[in-house]
């Protein structure tokens, strides 16, 4: 019995012994995979270590890069401003080198009807294929002999226009005028000629894209220039209103009628204003072709010899343009003046003297424009030879127009030309007048800045 239990106890512990052999070898097992699964979390965990240490580098390396970019950037935007600056004197020094007053002729086309006119046309011809500064009128006339003499009569001007020129055209050579008048100076454009010679045609146009004339165009200009501007820091006010000079009594084209009197009034800074007139803020071009068209409607016109539809005011358009720039501390005040003389003609020709109304507007007109050329030639005078009065008071007219005819401004004058031969002598006038005005020279101009 003994020797039995003995046998027993030997396979119980054979047994014991076999399920602590297996048990070591999952145990051994479970080790040797704990101890591979450490050493890919030992390998896992440095190369996230190293991982973080390329990302704090990396950190490290954009921060320095967006540091260099802030203050690249701030260098630019000084050079930027600088360059801006840089192009405002440049830009006015070549404005200047063009002359602080010029004159532009524009000779219009015939119309349907007038090319078969008894009279026919003016002998007009255009030399000058390359800068287009030239014009040459020629006429037959004859002598109290009864023989025929030929005259040839050259003029020359800072640019000539011939019929066939787009309104596109012509405001491509006036557009550096108005950018002047977004820098910050003070700018006057006017039509001068005699009626019918398309003075409302050039400055307001018609109503399509190709016939706008020279105010919706400045004002698109002025527009689309600010919107640029804006990226170097610029913004904009808008302002306008449109008078009519009608025998010497200012009338608001754009108030609500039963106008008053009005005063105009010069301040020591060059700022011009007319007292009880409105005055729009201007927040896009369409708005301000509505008020073309409200001025046009309310504008004073009658019939004369000359012109079924004669234009018996001058009308004048003021833009005044107001700027800021934020990041430099600029400030700017331009104003822009755009004007459509009344036609300049003769008693005789206009058939004025047989209308007592008529004969009282030329007269007035007549009386205006020749202010005009006193005040433009005093003006030149007094550059060449020092002090010298200027005759503003002698119209209204001038009056309005004091700062922006002034030495502290730029002016341009277009004179129109009809090309009938009808109208050859009005035309002559015309061109002679221009021509003394072309023979001018105003100071320099000097840039306004906004109160």
């Amino acid at each position: 019995n003994a020797l039995r239990e003995l046998g027993d106890d030997l396979a119980q512990e054979r047994d014991t012994v076999r399920s602590l052999k297996n048990a070591l070898s999952e145990q051994s097992n479970a080790h040797i995979l704990l101890k591979t699964q450490f050493t890919a979390l030992e390998t896992k965990c440095d190369a996230l270590s190293s991982e973080g240490q390329a990302q704090l580098s990396s950190k490290a390396k954009m921060t320095a890069e967006l540091q260099a970019a802030k203050a690249r950037a701030e260098e630019l935007e000084n050079e930027l401003m600088e360059a801006e600056s840089l192009r405002r004197k440049l830009h006015n020094q070549i404005q200047e080198l063009k002359g602080n007053i010029r004159v532009f002729c524009r000779v219009r086309p015939a119309l349907g009807h007038e090319q078969n006119s008894s009279d026919g046309l003016a002998s007009i011809n255009f030399p000058d294929k390359r800068e287009h500064k030239e014009i040459v009128i020629s006429s037959t006339t004859e002598t109290a002999m009864g023989s025929t003499r030929d005259t040839i009569l050259p003029f020359s001007f800072d640019r000539v226009f011939e019929p066939r020129s787009s309104q596109h055209e012509v405001f491509e050579e006036i557009s550096h005028l108005v950018q002047s008048c977004i820098d910050g100076y003070n700018i006057c454009i006017f039509a001068y000629g005699q009626t019918g010679s398309g003075k409302s045609f050039t400055m307001e146009g018609g109503q399509t894209e190709d016939t706008r004339g020279m105010i919706p165009r400045a004002v698109r200009h002025v527009f689309q220039v600010a919107q640029q501007l804006q990226k170097k820091g610029w913004s904009y006010t808008m302002e306008g209103q449109f008078l009519e000079i009608y025998n010497e009594t200012i009338v608001d084209l754009l108030g609500k009628g039963n106008d008053g009197k009005h005063e105009i009034k010069h301040d020591k800074n060059g700022r011009t204003t007319v007292t009880d007139v409105v005055v729009y803020p201007l927040r896009s071009p369409d708005q301000v072709q509505n008020l073309l068209n409200l001025a046009q409607s309310r504008r004073t016109v009658h019939a004369t010899l000359m012109n079924e539809r004669s234009s018996r005011s001058h009308s004048v358009f003021t833009l005044r343009i107001i700027g800021t720039n934020d990041t430099s501390g600029e400030k700017s005040e331009g104003c822009l003046n755009l004007v459509d003389l009344a036609g300049s003609e003769r008693l005789k020709e206009s058939g004025a003297s047989n209308h007592k109304d008529r004969l009282k507007e030329t007269q007035a007109i007549n009386k205006s424009l020749s202010a005009l050329g006193d005040v433009i030639a005093a003006l030149g005078e007094k550059g060449a030879a020092g002090d010298k009065h200027i005759p503003y008071r002698n119209s209204k007219l001038t009056y309005l127009l004091q700062n922006s005819l002034s030495g502290n401004s730029k002016t341009l004058m277009f004179v129109n030309v009809s090309p009938l031969a009808s109208s050859l002598g009005e035309s002559l006038c015309s061109l002679r007048f221009a021509t003394k005005v072309n023979n001018t020279t105003l100071g320099t101009a000097k840039k306004q800045t906004a109160r």
